[in-house]
């Protein structure tokens, strides 16, 4: 399950209740689809869209989203440093980011409206809608590995918006839970 730190304020959100009602005093949906269906390590993304095509229907309806596809990202993904730095500033974007994580953990920071900055670290079986205009920044936790559906309003995807606040500078693009503890010590 997802962990949320509200970093201003120094709390930490850690049940499913804390969790959804927080992020939705800021705008972000947050869901936990459990049981996940079984899907394979090597599976291939058409695998994954056809084990979860129930679901990605239903989101498809509740947002106007029109096509989903596979993030696979690992350690040694061609380029993975220059993708991260397109994603680990401070940006937006004209339509949602839609992510239902498969496999790895991920770090979004989100600056909502009200200044405060929001820490979502997110594991296997989290959804997580992040709407159109919300700036926020996004990293890889240690493992360094993240498996996701994404999905899109417009068949281009999404281009990233730079605030060029730095406010991102600021933060550590690590993830900070309970499970990733054993793996830095």
């Amino acid at each position: 399950m997802a962990l949320v730190t509200i970093v201003n304020e120094d709390k930490t959100l850690r049940t499913h209740e804390e969790i959804a009602s927080g992020l939705a005093s800021h705008g972000i949906d947050y869901e936990r689809w459990v049981p996940a269906h079984p899907i394979a390590d090597d599976a291939s993304a058409e695998e994954i869209l056809r084990a979860y095509s129930r679901e990605i229907e239903e989101l498809k309806l509740r947002g106007g989203y029109v096509t989903a596809d596979v993030i696979d990202v690992n350690p040694q993904t061609p380029g993975l440093e220059a993708m991260l730095a397109k994603f680990n500033r401070e940006h937006w974007h004209d339509e949602d980011e839609v992510r239902f994580i498969i496999a790895g953990h991920g770090l979004f920071h989100i600056h909502s409206t009200t200044g405060a900055v929001l820490a979502i670290e997110v594991e296997a079986g989290d959804l997580i809608r992040v709407p159109r205009g919300t700036l926020h920044w996004f990293n890889l936790c240690t493992d360094r590995r993240i498996r996701a559906i994404r999905l899109f309003q417009d068949t281009a995807g999404w281009t990233p918006h730079y605030t060029e606040s730095r406010v991102d500078e600021g933060f550590l693009p690590v993830c900070f839970g309970l499970t990733h503890l054993a793996m830095t010590s």
